[in-house]
């Protein structure tokens, strides 16, 4: 049988970058192995539904550049894909459980379950309806049959799982290895809501055994239900897959899961793209899909040595379930931006210039497409994120505002008379290669640091004492605009004096 794997978010808010993490690792692990991607769509909890959730689910996959091979929007032989357009499907099977005596239908009102939690908690008990207590509650197994019939007819009831006492459960995870449990310490989980709607457990092994899934690929917050769904497998006769439950990934100080909270604190993202105007995404904060996915990768797999940069074509050809951690994997928002910044600087140049960015545009508007590449080239390295586009692009676009701090570590040492000689220079200059050497022989000349003439330069032309190469700068802003900055600078320089 093929590889066949499946990513199943429930459509209730934005995709987290937990979950975008384990889409792509379905996705790294279905293209190693020359399978399958699946995207389910969990959405039989109703009253949790948020609207245009599942839109916002196919959009981030698109943007990542991982999109299913099977899902809602691209069909496939195994749909529906959306769990509530399955609901027939599953009337089918809970009927199988029933009538093989491996679940039970439960009468019991919210009032008598309250009851019976309170009275447990009163001992300082948990709450379990199970083996232990269940021939005590109003179920099928504890009424006659008539009564049964009765009840049916009349009160609406649930589907609970009848585990089988003195039982133990053995669940091999492929990166924890072997779990046991005793089924006489698990609760008879409801199956089937009184609405007609299966639980989470139940649809999602009716349909990973339906759509053929090999491998089940998810976090560590469904490791508790694994033994759950292998008794529901034993239950039908079926075959499990193999499960593999990824690591946490964790806030990037103390103890826990990374959280919106923590990215509103932190102010950095924790979705994929923007939700609402308020929730910013990696997208909107000027991430590459390819450096956020690279990121993602890193949290919880390693390669097996020191390579750390990425593309998603590596990715595919080297992940490896045997790669995957166990422990929690903390979160790192620099860590992330330095990986985005490796993959801006190998991005192509004429790649940057087509980016939807309002400083791209006014660059190619103002210089010719040769000068902006050249432009873009100088910059690039200075890059963590596209926002950074408008500072880097900046010297080129507008007229500096001179810091003031920057400003005053310049003002002891004559800018005036620097600046003033500086400009004559340039102006008689008919060489763009050969003003370094000019520069700095009227330096050594008139017993002035090199060093203080290019922080006077750079306040002139940058307004700070940081930024790309200076000549280069001039060279591609042109000698006009060079004298108009330098011109301005003596100005404000003579009024702060």
């Amino acid at each position: 049988m093929s590889t066949r794997v499946r990513f199943a978010p429930s459509p209730t808010g934005p995709l987290h970058i937990g979950g975008l993490r384990t889409a792509l690792f379905n996705y790294l692990f279905a293209r190693s192995q020359n399978g399958v991607f699946v995207l389910r769509i969990e959405d039989t909890d109703q009253s949790r539904y948020v609207p245009e959730s599942d839109k916002y689910i196919k959009e981030s996959l698109q943007w990542c550049g991982i999109p299913p091979d099977e899902g809602p929007e691209t069909g496939g032989a195994f749909g529906p894909y959306r769990q509530s357009e399955r609901l027939g499907i599953y009337g089918k099977y809970i009927a199988k459980l029933i009538a093989a005596g491996h679940a039970y239908l439960a009468f019991d009102s919210s009032e008598a379950l309250a009851e019976a939690r309170a009275k447990a908690e009163e001992k300082g008990e948990t709450f379990q309806y199970s083996v232990h207590n269940r021939m005590n509650f109003k179920n099928s197994l504890s009424l006659h049959e008539a009564e049964v019939a009765a009840l049916k007819a009349t009160t609406p009831y649930v589907v609970r799982l009848k585990n089988v006492p003195g039982k133990q459960i053995n669940v091999f995870d492929e990166i924890r290895g072997t779990i046991t449990v005793d089924a006489a310490q698990m609760d008879d989980k409801i199956l089937m809501k009184a609405d007609g709607m299966p639980t989470y457990h139940f649809a999602n092994v009716v349909d990973d055994h339906l759509m053929e899934i090999t491998h089940v690929i998810r976090g560590e917050e469904w490791l508790p239900s694994l033994p759950l769904h292998k008794i529901l497998y034993d239950a039908f006769g079926w075959e499990a897959p193999a499960f593999m439950h990824l690591p946490l990934i964790l806030k990037p100080t103390g103890k826990g899961k990374l959280s919106k909270r923590d990215g509103e604190k932190g102010g950095f993202p924790v979705f994929p793209l923007s939700w609402g105007t308020e929730t910013k995404g990696f997208k909107e904060q000027g991430f590459l899909p390819q450096g956020l996915l690279n990121y993602l990768a890193l949290l919880g797999w390693n390669s097996g040595n020191d390579q750390e940069l990425f593309s998603l074509k590596e990715l595919e050809t080297t992940f490896s379930v045997e790669r995957i951690q166990k422990g929690g994997a903390r979160f790192d928002y620099e860590k992330a931006l330095w990986v985005n910044q490796q993959h801006l600087q190998r991005m192509p140049v004429d790649d940057l210039l087509l980016v939807n960015h309002e400083a791209i545009t006014r660059l190619l508007a103002r210089y010719s497409k040769d000068v902006a590449r050249e432009i873009v080239e100088l910059i690039k390295e200075r890059l963590s994120t596209f926002h950074d586009l408008d500072a880097e692009l900046s010297l080129f676009l507008n007229k500096p505002k001179i810091e003031d701090k920057a400003l005053q570590k310049v003002l002891k040492k004559n800018p005036l008379g620097v600046l003033k000689a500086l400009k004559a220079i340039i102006a008689d200059m008919e060489r763009w290669d050969e003003l370094k050497a000019t520069c700095s022989g009227w330096a050594s000349d008139n017993d002035v640091s090199f060093g203080v003439v290019m922080q006077c330069l750079r306040i002139a032309l940058v307004g700070k004492l940081a930024g790309p190469d200076l000549f280069t700068c001039m060279r591609l802003i042109g000698k006009d605009v060079t004298l108009k900055r330098i011109d301005s600078a003596i100005q404000i320089i003579s009024l702060t004096l």
